[in-house]
């Protein structure tokens, strides 16, 4: 095989094991070498069992010898955030305390998955109830960016960008609740998209009605996300905010034309400090765009700042409930300062503060669903810088300023939580020391298919899925 099986796109590999190609037992034993080889340094999969991937592949292999291939995913490996459900295996939210909290049942989004004949491979590592956007916990550790192994993976579905990145799977499990799939995939130099609310079916906290939390897919390539979206996106009874099936499928649709699509470049989305660098890099990238026949323009939303409704609004009062759970007393020490303060702010919030950042929300929808009658996609930077080292909480620039600037001050993505509408992040060049920089597209409201079209014509114009980080 001209391209070793671990850099195979999902796609691919599905084709091959169809047509008797490709066994799910090579593809698990390739699988089982890469992360036993590579997983060590980046400490993307916190959580596998390698005799299992290997008996999950046989049952694989047994059952298309009978009956032909279970799904879509037949062979095909996927990993899953330590923030989802997996039956059998403990649920940790990457918390010390939670290390033995095994669970009896898949999330939905794990039972399709498996349901479409993927071969589980293990679950990722994010930070502490995935509150910030870096992963590191006192638990399993730091994991580290493929590209430069001194320089942070993002977060919270690090270990799922970074495992994508670093060929430990074309298919990684991510959720996001202000930036959590699409930061690591600009860190990391993949794909990661965030789904309209309800797209993809989830029950990660006790609320049901939590419209700022997301599923989604992180891959190296536009159709490998668009087929994931195929298995895992629908209606389930058990999320009441789920949306009825998608007419057709997003990966037949993808056809890459956005010829005549009007398209809005924003550099900053009106409230950004962008690094000039990334702003540079990401203003060239969107000339791709107009290559590919669209029509853009500079034109930003005239929208709130949206950090003041992010935190009291979301954050603070959804991380006050699930930290309601724990004995922060007897958990001093094991828990990161920050996360504990994120907790303690819940204490302080006023029922006045989280109306009038519900105000606001509604006043960030309003003027987003306005400016977008006429544009079809709104294209920016992912983040307003590239990846810093692991060592730190935040970028530099941020040291000395309150925890909720240090949080929300470098990332443009948290906005699309807010308006619960589609966003992906595609990578789109390196910064001159070697640092991958993010691409932002998104669309109207529940559009989630022009926003992987729009990606699919961006990777089109300037391919990134040969690229491959040093790592291994």
């Amino acid at each position: 095989m001209s391209t070793e099986i671990h850099w195979l796109p999902a796609v691919e590999l599905a084709r091959l094991v169809r047509g008797g190609e490709l066994s799910a037992r090579e593809i698990a034993e390739a699988m089982v070498e890469r992360v036993e080889r590579v997983n060590p340094v980046v400490n993307a999969i916190i959580s596998w069992d390698p005799e299992q991937v290997l008996r999950d592949a046989a049952a694989l292999d047994e059952h298309q010898a009978a009956h032909g291939v279970s799904g879509p995913l037949h062979g095909v490996p996927y990993t899953i955030k330590d923030l989802t459900a997996v039956a059998g295996l403990p649920l940790t939210l990457g918390v010390k305390a939670l290390r033995d909290n095994v669970v009896d049942h898949d999330a939905p989004v794990v039972e399709r998955m498996r349901g479409a004949g993927g071969l589980f491979l293990g679950k990722t590592n994010t930070p502490e109830a995935g509150y910030c956007g870096k992963t590191d916990n006192h638990l399993f550790g730091a994991t580290l960016n493929p590209w430069n192994t001194g320089l942070s993976a993002g977060g919270s579905s690090g270990g799922a960008g970074a495992a994508v990145a670093a060929g430990l799977g074309p298919l990684a499990e991510g959720s996001d609740g202000g930036g959590s799939i699409r930061v690591p995939a600009a860190f990391n130099g993949i794909v990661g998209l965030k789904p309209s609310t309800g797209r993809i079916p989830q029950v990660m906290l006790p609320q049901r009605f939590a419209t700022n939390l997301f599923h989604g897919p992180l891959t190296r390539t536009v159709a490998d996300a668009a087929l994931m979206m195929d298995v895992t996106a629908g209606e389930d009874p058990r999320d009441p905010l789920s949306l009825p099936d998608p007419l057709g499928s997003y990966l037949e649709a993808l056809d890459g034309d956005i010829a005549g699509w009007r398209i809005a470049y924003s550099p900053d989305l009106g409230f950004g400090d962008v690094d000039p660098e990334v702003a540079a890099i990401v203003a060239g990238a969107v000339e791709r765009l107009a290559d590919a026949g669209a029509v853009v323009e500079e034109a930003t939303p005239d929208w709130p700042h949206p950090n003041e409704s992010m935190w009291n609004g979301v954050w603070v009062p959804g991380l006050a409930a699930l930290g309601s759970t724990f004995d922060l007393d007897a958990m001093r020490g094991e828990l990161d300062e920050e996360l504990v303060e994120l907790i303690r702010c819940g204490e302080r919030l006023t029922v006045a503060d989280a109306a009038r950042a519900d105000v606001t929300r509604g006043r960030i929808y309003d003027a987003f669903e306005s400016f977008m009658r006429d544009h079809r996609i709104l294209a920016s930077p992912t983040t307003m810088v590239a990846s810093y080292p692991v060592t730190r909480f935040n970028p530099e620039r941020l040291d000395g300023f309150p925890l909720k600037d240090r949080l929300l001050n470098w990332s443009m993505t948290h906005v699309y939580n807010m308006t619960t509408t589609p966003a992906i992040s595609v990578p789109c060049g390196f910064t001159a020391d070697g640092r991958p920089v993010g691409l932002m597209l998104a669309g109207r409201l529940h559009a989630d298919g022009d926003v992987l079209n729009a990606a699919r014509a961006f990777e089109l114009a300037k391919p990134w899925a040969q690229l491959r980080p040093p790592v291994g």
